[in-house]
């Protein structure tokens, strides 16, 4: 008996993780971001013209008040947003066009501080602020989500995932020299 079969075309995926305090870019289709959230945020943004997209994943927002003399920290919110941004627009992206998607904020340790609220807050309110559409969001709730996104399509495919496998509330270690300059507009 003979059959015939299909042989795919398409490239096969590469998958990237992306870990907290990173915002990657990348305009490669066959390239997809994967990252699991608790109460960290990560932002898919897309520039349907470019066919650049990014993500990123953040800790906690913005640091606390009154730090005098603290180097900013790769893991807040405030920094990766812009990061993620300017990486995109280095890739040709304008920020006119980008579009984004919001996953995690989850308040997943009921003892704890809402963290995941505060994470999510921030973000909706940084992308009203620079005037980019939210398209889609997925933030709160108690349960933990596994995020996967194709930045060249902008194709996003959320899962929920048992408490057990969620990531711990703290930082990674980050590498002792800076990645680079970002530029706040």
């Amino acid at each position: 008996m003979n059959i015939d079969r299909q042989i795919s075309t398409a490239p096969p995926v590469e998958r990237v993780t992306v870990m907290q305090g990173f915002a990657l870019a990348s305009s490669n289709p066959s390239l997809e971001y994967s990252t699991v959230l608790g109460s960290c945020v990560a932002t898919c943004l897309y520039d349907p013209e470019s066919h650049v997209g990014g993500m990123n994943h953040f800790l906690l927002s913005e640091p606390p008040a009154h730090t005098p003399g603290v180097n900013i920290d790769e893991h807040y919110g405030v920094y990766l947003m812009e990061l993620l941004v300017n990486e995109m627009m280095a890739k040709g992206a304008r920020k006119s066009r980008l579009k984004a998607h919001l996953y995690g904020g989850a308040n997943v340790n009921r003892n704890m501080m809402r963290i995941g609220s505060m994470n999510a807050d921030f973000a909706r309110e940084f992308l009203r602020r620079e005037g980019i559409v939210l398209m889609r969001e997925d933030l709160g709730g108690t349960q933990a989500r596994r995020v996967d996104f194709r930045p060249a399509s902008g194709q996003v495919r959320l899962r929920t995932v048992e408490d057990r496998f969620a990531p711990p509330v703290q930082p990674t270690p980050r590498p002792a020299v800076a990645r680079g300059d970002v530029e706040l507009f």
